[in-house]
């Protein structure tokens, strides 16, 4: 994968991580297409004009990533007008955090559609249009700490965490076949599906990560936490989450993901990438060639 005229699209970018992701690469000589919802086109248009203002092409491109139609055509449409399409970051993702008991059918579904479908999507045909380009691409997906362990959330005590559960869907982003997970207070470790996805594209020169972070200091983190939790790490407004020493800024994961995308890291595939208040241990690395 040349370093020359690369082109990466980055989907929920209109804010927070997503945001810091396309000015990361943009500073790295990558060419963006940034994807949000209508409702945020004007922080999109925003995004578009700042990484214009670096020298990088881009172009604004508004999609729902659950609807099949919409993917499609943001792929069709980077392709058509930058070029080429060699790196996905699929970071558009949504959370809830709820006792089970009052959970909606409607939001648990919409979740669904949005942090699995939309993944799913996003790679397929993202690694479509890279294997017919013919010279490999990077695919990367936003996941969470939760993915991997989830955390009791308690309005009252966290004796009381049979039931009230934090319900940020696992999203195994490097999955060959997406599962359905029980929402669980239980630890979630790694297995050989992980890296599926990893192995059915090293053939292709396509590299499959994910980056799974903690709190980050995001407008996401402060509608869940309450604004002081995110700043400085006292509880905020989600009774239950445990305090951190300071939630991290947007630019820790886009640091990650710059390197993630670089030619010199076509060995890494297959990793779930955490940063911030690490509590589990991932390491899937598989070399391809």
């Amino acid at each position: 994968m040349s370093d020359i005229h690369r082109v990466a699209i980055v989907t929920g970018a209109a804010q927070g991580i997503g945001r810091a992701i396309a000015l990361r690469l943009a500073d790295d000589g990558i060419d963006v297409a940034v994807n949000d919802l209508s409702s945020n086109v004007d922080a999109l248009s925003s995004l578009v004009r700042e990484l214009q203002a670096i020298g990088r092409r881009s172009v604004p491109i508004i999609a729902d990533v659950s609807d099949e139609d919409s993917v499609k055509a943001m792929v069709l449409q980077t392709v058509r007008e930058l070029g080429t399409l060699d790196i996905m970051i699929a970071n558009a993702g949504i959370g809830l955090v709820t006792p089970l008991l009052n959970l909606e059918v409607e939001k648990w579904d919409r979740i669904v559609a949005v942090n699995l479908r939309g993944v799913m999507l996003c790679y397929k045909y993202a690694a479509d249009q890279m294997i017919k380009q013919g010279r490999g691409g990077r695919i990367i997906g936003a996941s969470s700490v939760l993915g991997k362990m989830g955390e009791a959330s308690s309005e009252d005590t966290p004796e009381a965490n049979v039931s009230i559960l934090i319900l940020e869907t696992r999203r195994t982003s490097n999955v060959g076949l997406f599962r359905y997970e029980v929402p669980t207070v239980y630890p979630l470790s790694s297995s050989a599906e992980d890296i599926a996805l990893a192995l059915e594209l090293a053939q292709h020169k396509i590299t499959v990560n994910a980056y799974c972070p903690n709190v980050i200091n995001t407008q996401m983190a402060r509608d869940f936490l309450g604004s002081t939790q995110a700043e400085s790490g006292e509880p905020g407004g989600v009774p239950g989450l445990r305090p951190l020493e300071g939630a991290a800024e947007p630019v820790v994961v886009a640091s990650l993901v710059s390197y993630l995308v670089k030619p010199e890291a076509y060995f890494i595939t297959g990793e779930d990438s955490s940063s911030g208040n690490i509590r589990y241990v991932t390491a899937l690395f598989r070399a391809i060639n």
